[in-house]
């Protein structure tokens, strides 16, 4: 069972938008660019597990892929529902559900992403049984993709945008560093919710453990989500195209791979 505050978190609202917006759109392209490397095939079968309010589900189907979309937050489902309706694009399934009891049919899926149940699952068991889930719905040869937050995460940002000026904060990212345990007892939104945070090194090690074949793990924003007046140099084509030039030519290097906001692995089933 998901997390209340985890619920009200979302229900705010935070998500609808946010890969729109900010450093999350150096979040979204990177995401998109991978899960490309890996898609074989069209129509491939694919289940957005934790998907919010859908946008790489969208994006999948307007590339013709059947797309199945579960969330645990109503609002994100409803949103996605309306979207589908008015936008007359179409997504196969919105379910209401958790990455712990997926209730679809073993391997079904060519394609699972997890791009963020593996984070608000704060018990290690929890996650290995939504890993676990993920494998018995793909069929042989299937790609999960699954995201995991960076245990320095807290840390960086805190730095970063000064949130460390708050002694609140500063209890958080301790916790962060000591165990991995996120939790935010304010209420200022910026400080996030209910999160586990990984170290690369565990990513990986559980992806195993659950029986999955882990392909490779890549740092999604690297170093990107750390630059200074970052939307202006977004807009900036040329320096937009050679920070991902840069970004792409260190995602595999483990002594950077803790640096990134994001990292993702790409497992398959044997």
């Amino acid at each position: 069972m998901i997390d209340k505050d985890i619920i009200d978190h979302y229900d705010s609202g935070v998500e609808l938008n946010r890969l729109n917006v900010g450093t999350s759109q150096l979040e979204r392209v990177r995401t998109q660019e991978i899960i490309l490397r890996y898609l074989r095939k069209t129509p491939s079968r694919v289940l957005d597990v934790g998907a919010g309010p859908g946008f790489y589900s969208f994006w999948l189907s307007d590339l013709g892929h059947e797309v199945h979309l579960v969330d645990p937050v109503l609002k994100h489902a409803e949103y996605a529902r309306v979207y589908a309706a008015e936008s007359h694009k179409k997504i196969f399934s919105i379910t209401v559900g958790e990455a712990q009891h997926l209730e679809y049919d073993s391997e079904y899926f060519d394609i699972v992403l997890m791009l963020g149940p593996l984070y608000h699952l704060t018990e290690k068991d929890a996650r290995l049984r939504a890993l676990s889930e993920a494998r018995r719905v793909l069929s042989k040869g299937g790609v999960l993709f699954c995201v995991a937050v960076s245990r320095y995460a807290s840390m960086l940002d805190g730095y970063f945008r000064n949130l460390i000026s708050d002694p609140r904060f500063i209890e958080i990212m301790n916790r962060d560093l000591q165990d991995g345990q996120h939790r935010n007892n304010t209420e200022n939104l910026d400080y996030w919710t209910t999160a586990y945070l990984h170290k690369p090194h565990e990513l990986k090690d559980e992806v195993t453990e659950s029986g999955l074949r882990l392909e490779d793990m890549f740092a999604i924003d690297s170093f990107g989500w750390l630059i200074p007046n970052f939307q202006e140099r977004w807009h900036d084509k040329d320096y937009r195209d050679l920070l991902l030039h840069a970004i792409r030519a260190v995602e595999k290097d483990t002594s950077l791979m803790g640096m990134s906001a994001h990292i993702i692995g790409v497992a398959t089933k044997r």
